[in-house]
């Protein structure tokens, strides 16, 4: 893989604005390319980012790509695209309608951005994973969701405000699909290298857990007219650092299982190492059996999606 300095990001709404702004504030590339189809929205922000990357001396240029086809040669590509769950609308609706505007973003980058990594946002995130590395056809390792940095992050937040200390010291640990089914993982998480367990009651760690679990749907409730954008973009923006940099460091993500924890064919959030090649190795840790648990359960609901998308014979072939 070439030096990694490219990077696209197809859709220009909150989440994907604030991942471009992130990377442009920090020079992690050369160039950032803004893809969505309210192209005048995208020119604006992208000249409005190239003008704050300058004020603080960063090289990165932020341009805009009108068509699909002018997203070429990038080394990393993150998606945003999709459309939020209206009014009456079911979960298989919005499944279907986002599986759909995946299925047509991810033909474009495999086209014209071949070598790329895929880092996938759109939701149901899991669910869109499996649709982007299927339809791409690009090996696993290349094809990477992201959820489990922005979970494991809520869960730090959580853990910080019940304490009232160990800000930046806390390492948060989370595994499996970005949903209700979720596994936060009390027992990998620490506060300086302490075991949550020695600082807080189990009554308060089963509170954090809730609430991580429903950490998204919390901020939904505030807002009332969108869903949270600064922590999932800051989460994608490390993931692409990390694969830009070739930092081999550990980070969950949504990847497709060929028999890693004992599920196959589905798409759930386990840790990696990410590297210039994407996600270069599963680190599979030991879980006991209610995680283990817990872990089917999640990996169960992605594959409910996977099979409602296979019912409605979504990728043809079936």
């Amino acid at each position: 893989m070439k030096q990694g300095k490219r990077v696209g990001i197809v859709g220009a709404g909150n989440v994907g604005a604030t991942v471009a702004y992130s990377l442009a504030m920090l020079g992690s590339c050369h160039e950032i390319i803004l893809r969505d189809n309210k192209i005048d929205v995208a020119k604006g922000k992208a000249l409005d980012m190239s003008q704050a990357a300058s004020a603080v001396r960063s090289h990165t240029v932020v341009t805009v790509a009108e068509d699909i086809s002018d997203l070429t040669n990038c080394d990393v590509v993150v998606v945003t695209a999709g459309s939020p769950r209206l009014p009456g609308m079911s979960r298989d609706d919005l499944l279907m309608i986002n599986a759909n505007i995946t299925k047509d973003v991810i033909k474009g980058i495999a086209k014209y951005s071949p070598e790329a990594i895929i880092i996938m946002v759109s939701n149901p995130l899991d669910a869109m994973t499996y649709v982007a590395l299927r339809e791409s056809g690009f090996e696993r390792s290349r094809v990477i969701g992201m959820a489990g940095i922005l979970d494991s992050s809520r869960m730090a937040a959580f853990i910080q405000e019940k304490l009232g200390y160990g800000g930046g010291q806390i390492r948060a640990s989370v595994m499996g699909g970005h949903g209700d089914d979720m596994v936060p993982l009390p027992r990998y998480s620490t506060v300086a290298g302490v075991p949550l367990s020695d600082v807080l009651t189990k009554e308060e760690i089963d509170e954090i857990v809730v609430r991580t679990r429903h950490g998204g749907a919390e901020i939904v409730g505030y807002l009332k007219t969108g869903s949270a954008y600064y922590a999932p973009a800051k989460s994608a923006a490390i993931m692409v650092e990390a694969i830009l940099k070739d930092t081999k460091q550990i980070h969950p993500c949504a990847v497709f299982l060929e028999g890693e924890y004992g599920h196959d064919n589905v798409v759930s959030g386990v840790p990696v190492m990410l590297g210039a090649n994407g996600a270069e190795k599963i680190i599979e840790v030991t879980l006991d059996d209610a995680e283990k648990e817990m872990f089917a359960n999640s990996c169960n609901s992605v594959q409910t999606l996977i099979d409602t998308l296979n019912k409605n014979n979504f990728f043809g072939d079936n």
